[in-house]
């Protein structure tokens, strides 16, 4: 029977040493290999921790590495450059997201997010600024899911 290992890393920087060592050690499989995998998977997401799951088969020491997405705030903070939201959202606002940058952190988020489509993926991520005091293309966030709703942003969220 499979074997799985969940972990958080450090986007391509993942080493030999905890987490992925004393857990894998016991298996018996390369760690060395392993590791280069999910740095090669996971260099997109230099600077944040990133959720991986690793499936071994103990017989063959075969792998399978599943990488997941850190979370649409830590995405949001990285373009950004920023180390914290806001403390108070209501009336604070720490960043201003372009809609070009809503929509890359959206793709980033990929399937993770349950939008059918660019448009409401973009409305997921665009309110997860209201809870941060972020604003985009230098509007409350509560405005831009509005205009969004009302096709504003449509020529940009246009295509899938």
């Amino acid at each position: 029977m499979a074997e799985t290992v969940e972990v958080l890393v450090d986007g391509g920087k993942a080493t030999p040493g905890p987490p992925l060592g004393p857990a894998l050690g016991p298996l018996g499989v390369n760690i060395v290999e392993i590791v280069k995998v999910i740095n090669e998977k996971t260099k997109a997401f230099q600077g944040m921790k990133v959720p991986v799951k690793l499936v071994i088969d103990p017989k063959t020491k075969d792998f399978e590495v599943t990488v997941g997405t850190p979370p649409a705030t830590a995405l949001i903070k990285k373009e950004l450059g920023l180390d914290k939201g806001a403390h108070n959202p209501r009336t604070e606002f720490v960043g201003d997201l372009t809609m070009e940058q809503v929509l890359k952190i959206a793709d980033m988020k990929g399937d993770s997010l349950y939008g059918k489509d660019k448009k409401e993926r973009a409305k997921t991520i665009v309110g997860t600024c209201v809870s941060m005091g972020v604003t985009v293309d230098g509007k409350n966030p509560r405005e831009v899911i509005k205009l969004i709703d009302e096709g504003k942003y449509d020529s940009i969220l246009s295509g899938e």
